[in-house]
């Protein structure tokens, strides 16, 4: 099999980005990369190796070979690592920055709170290296030590998305590591220089060689690449975040060939706004121009409150700063591209023509879409079920609590929601009926932690990322049997 060839970071051009495979910088084996444009000005931003399919099974191989030395490391000496590499990601702050506004149009504030809260992840994951628990198992046999062990699984597959790259390309990874495995990391088509930045920072840290590689690959290559990972032998997990159709494509390879995946995808989460919530309701929204699988998508009012609400609502997403993320701080940057910007105007195109009324924002020409809000949305407008992933909103007005419940579920995806109000045990009784993963109480739709439970049920996937429930996502539990005194055998 070809081995990818080695390549001079000294001699490269600075827009120009290798793959990370054994330890060794590499390009792709036969020459070939490809090209992220800015989504507002179309300059390159990155230029990354193109892999093949034999690159990608070269980095699995060498993900294989790392995992018997890396499995059996022991826990302090995963965590000082995993602890070191949060620190190498935090210093490179200035350069996510920079990569996330050329690469996705990210605002600086989006991109710090990625860092942040990706090197938090890395140092919950770090703390998790003695939490890798099994429990002893009483037996009905005399004298058997019966036992539950956790181990790890062996090479875990992550590939994270652009939109929140920093945070998910960690996510990927980190806890995968902390519980032993080793991993190859598939960076995003849209965004190789920001989550090869990853990869730098665990390199720096002095992770082992093969213990974590990194590849790219050209968009047209993706089916192929991924469909190569998967079928490899030493894989034993996968773990995706993207969209539910990529979702189901990957779930119909895993499932082909047996392999254990977590998958987080879509979302369209319902924030059920009982009592007064501008701030909450505005930041789900419009964080990063909606573009977070947890963006509030369908803010469901009671119509007691609704006239008062969405004038408040309109007057803050009115004000919110839109801009190209390169020239100062902005609240809104600019959107991954003008797909986003045609599926966003033909949601709103659809909703006036049968009826809902547009409060602020409105059609965009460019990628820097403004915060946009429809009220009166109603079931027969598209906006209405389909995920915008952009900043564009709307608003269902409901007579009562049951009328909110029933509209939040109304709903194929269920990974986060949320629900304001001053009666906390009115919002519990109101959560519980919620079909979603996650559910915030007067918090927004947009929350995470790396110690949490994240996921969600229906079409937003399967699965859970984060503390002990990601521990026994990427680990086998095996049971395991000593006999201490002699045992009668039939014959």
């Amino acid at each position: 099999m070809s081995v990818p060839m080695s390549v001079p970071v000294s001699v490269q051009d600075p827009k120009a980005l290798t793959m990370l495979v054994a330890g060794r910088r590499v390009g792709a084996t036969n020459g070939a990369t490809f090209e992220r444009r800015n989504p507002l000005d179309g300059e390159v931003a990155s230029r990354a190796p193109a892999a093949t399919a034999d690159d990608a099974r070269a980095a699995v191989h060498a993900a294989r070979d790392a995992f018997p030395a890396w499995s059996n490391t022991g826990p302090g000496e995963r965590r000082a690592l995993l602890m070191k590499a949060a620190d190498r990601l935090e210093a490179r702050v200035a350069q996510f920055q920079a990569a996330m506004a050329a690469e996705t149009g990210a605002s600086g504030l989006w991109a710090g709170f990625n860092v942040h809260l990706a090197a938090q992840g890395l140092r919950e994951a770090a703390a998790m290296t003695t939490q890798i628990a099994g429990e002893i198992i009483p037996s009905d046999v005399p004298g058997s030590l019966a036992m539950g062990v956790r181990q790890a699984a062996g090479v875990v597959l992550g590939i994270a998305p652009w939109n929140a790259p920093v945070i998910l390309g960690v996510r990927a990874l980190a806890l995968p590591l902390a519980c032993g495995n080793t991993v190859v990391f598939k960076g995003s088509e849209l965004c190789p220089a920001t989550h090869g930045l990853i990869a730098d920072a665990l390199d720096e840290a002095g992770l082992p060689p093969g213990v974590v590689n990194f590849i790219t690959n050209a968009p047209k290559d993706a089916g192929a690449i991924v469909e190569a990972l998967i079928a490899e032998p030493a894989v034993r997990r996968v773990n995706f975040t993207g969209s539910t159709r990529v979702g189901q494509i990957i779930a119909e390879l895993c499932a082909t060939h047996l392999k254990p995946a977590v998958l987080e995808l879509g979302g369209k989460a319902p924030c059920l706004v009982l009592d007064d919530a501008v701030n909450g309701v505005a930041f789900g929204a419009f964080a990063n121009s909606g573009q977070i699988c947890m963006s509030t998508e369908r803010i469901v009012v009671a119509e007691s409150i609704a006239d008062v609400f969405v004038e408040r609502l309109a007057a803050k997403a009115r004000a919110l700063p839109l801009g190209d993320p390169r020239n100062g701080p902005v609240v809104l940057g600019s959107v991954i591209d003008m797909s986003t910007v045609e599926r966003c105007n033909a949601l709103i195109d659809d909703a006036l023509a049968k009826g809902a009324k547009l409060l602020c924002g409105g059609r965009a020409e460019t990628t820097l879409m403004p915060a946009t809000l429809l009220d009166h949305v109603t079931p027969e407008m598209r906006i209405y079920a389909e995920e915008s992933f952009g900043p564009v909103k709307g608003i269902v007005r409901v007579k009562d609590d049951e009328a909110a419940i029933a509209c939040a579920n109304d709903n194929a995806y269920g990974l986060s929601s949320a629900v304001f109000s001053r009666d906390i045990a009115r919002a519990m009784g109101v959560a519980k009926r919620i079909e979603s993963g996650i559910c915030h109480i007067n918090g927004p739709t947009v929350h995470d932690e790396a110690q949490m439970p994240f996921g969600g049920v229906k079409a937003s996937g399967w699965g859970r990322f984060g503390g002990k429930a990601g521990v026994h996502e990427f680990t086998d539990l095996r049971w395991m049997t000593v006999q201490t005194t002699p045992r009668h055998y039939p014959f």
